[in-house]
């Protein structure tokens, strides 16, 4: 019959040996709980607190717009984007493919505070609607997600960036009909690709051609790839649809043709 006391018979080794597996199970399990812990508060709780700097951002940016109004004259150019300070709000993103609700207000920088706040302008790129590129950077999860589903984008979609006096309505790049994110019209540059984090020949001017002065007026998405995962990029190319529809015809997003799409 087993005693008590059989743990006082057993080698020193053997005790020694359980008691530090307890201690290794039981450090795992922790470092488990703040992981799990971690994932949650970066995939779940910053986007509570980046919807409410949105909203924030959403309401002085129209507040600043509002105080002069963008229906009188049609005037060539909104402001001058390369003095906006870094974290301050300069446009709304629209993507009708995710939905009427969608309305991301772009910050000026890519800086992980001003990133924080909402998709950030590459601050050496193109402002909205200038020839060039209009690139635009967003976390894929986390931070208030706003790029989780730029893979579902097709070829044609619609990405509306809304200024002080304009819309400017952007298409993916590719062929609508196949589903081919590339088209002649537009050279080496596809609807979407994946690429390296340090990539930056994807917002060059010309995208994949640093050395080539633009002619386009192009407007490029970039976020993480994959999901939960900083090792690639993945690229949305899109080029302008037409002339900027002007806030003299269309007042409002309901207004817009291309955000009725969705």
């Amino acid at each position: 019959m087993r005693g008590h006391d059989d743990d006082a018979t057993r080698p020193p080794n053997d005790t020694a040996c359980r008691t530090a597996m307890r201690g290794i199970g039981q450090t795992l399990i922790t470092l488990g709980v703040v992981v799990l812990l971690f994932i949650v508060y970066q995939a779940f709780i910053t986007d509570i607190f980046t919807a409410r700097t949105q909203d924030q951002l959403s309401q002085q940016l129209h507040d600043r717009w509002s105080s002069q109004d963008p229906t009188v004259g049609t005037p060539t150019q909104d402001t001058t984007y390369s003095d906006v300070p870094i974290g301050d709000a300069l446009a709304v993103l629209r993507i009708p493919a995710f939905g009427p609700d969608y309305a991301q207000v772009v910050v000026q920088g890519t800086t992980a505070s001003a990133l924080e706040k909402g998709p950030g302008h590459y601050v050496d790129t193109a402002g909205p609607g200038e020839v060039g590129n209009f690139a635009v950077a967003g976390h894929r999860v986390g931070k208030g997600s706003p790029f989780l589903n730029v893979d579902k984008l097709v070829p044609g979609d619609a990405i509306v960036v809304e200024t002080q006096t304009s819309w400017y309505v952007y298409r993916v790049i590719g062929d609508k009909a196949s589903g081919d994110f590339r088209d002649p019209a537009y050279g080496a540059i596809t609807g979407r690709t994946v690429t390296t984090p340090s990539d930056y020949q994807a917002i060059a001017p010309v995208p994949g051609d640093s050395a080539a002065a633009p002619v386009l007026r192009l407007l490029t998405l970039t976020t993480c790839h994959p999901k939960f995962s900083a090792a690639q990029r993945m690229i949305i190319h899109a080029h302008l649809d037409g002339e900027p529809l002007t806030k003299a015809q269309y007042p409002s997003a309901a207004d817009v043709p291309a955000l009725k799409e969705g």
